[in-house]
This record gives structure tokens, sequence and C-alpha cells, in this order.
């Protein structure tokens, strides 16, 4: 059960009260493919994962790293952080189009 969806989305930054951190935030077509995997494999193992979250494999240009994406929005909108490992690695900045692929877990 895995599945690959692909979208260029916006690096946004978010300040905390622990901290910044970088993230995209999927909407769309895409949320919807993740919603509905979040679905299936709740149906298929009875039971959600942490915050509902989905796992997943995310490459950023040349950087692949396993992850997870947690739901906003009653799952119509889903948020993948940016380390600053993977920043520093393909060299981008808040504001950057971010091309990314999720292979879902």
């Amino acid at each position: 059960m895995s599945e690959t969806l692909s979208c260029t989305l916006p690096l946004k930054r978010w300040q905390g009260d622990r901290g910044t951190y970088h993230l995209v935030t999927i909407s769309g077509e895409t949320a919807e493919a993740i919603a509905m995997h979040e679905r299936l494999h709740r149906l298929e193992f009875g039971a959600r994962r942490g915050f509902g979250s989905v796992k997943v494999m995310a490459r950023v240009g040349g950087t692949q790293w396993k992850t997870s994406v947690f739901p906003q929005s009653k799952k119509t909108e889903w948020v993948l952080l940016v380390s600053k490992k993977v920043m520093r690695a393909e060299d981008l900045a808040e504001g950057d189009s971010v091309a990314l692929e999720l292979n879902l877990l």
C-alpha cells in the first residue's frame, strides 16, 4: 500500500514557544490522497497513528528522509516539517518553492 505524490509548495516559517520551524502546508488533491491513505490504513490496522499522522518518505531535490505528515483543519490540509539539515543541503530559505515528492508508507 504505497503511493507517490508530487507537488510544489512554498516553504513557510512558523514561530512557536519552543523555537522556529520551517514547513510546507499540503492542500488540494494531494491532501485528499493523504487523507484517503490514512483512512485505509486505519481500516486495515484498526488504529490511528499518533496525532492522526501518516508516515512518508519525503524527497526534496537530492535529499530524502523518513518522517510523518500531520493533519490540520479537519484533514483538509497536512503539514510537513522541513529540518535545517534539509534546508542547508538543498539551499532553501523561507518563501522558496519546494518541489516535494512524498511516498506514503
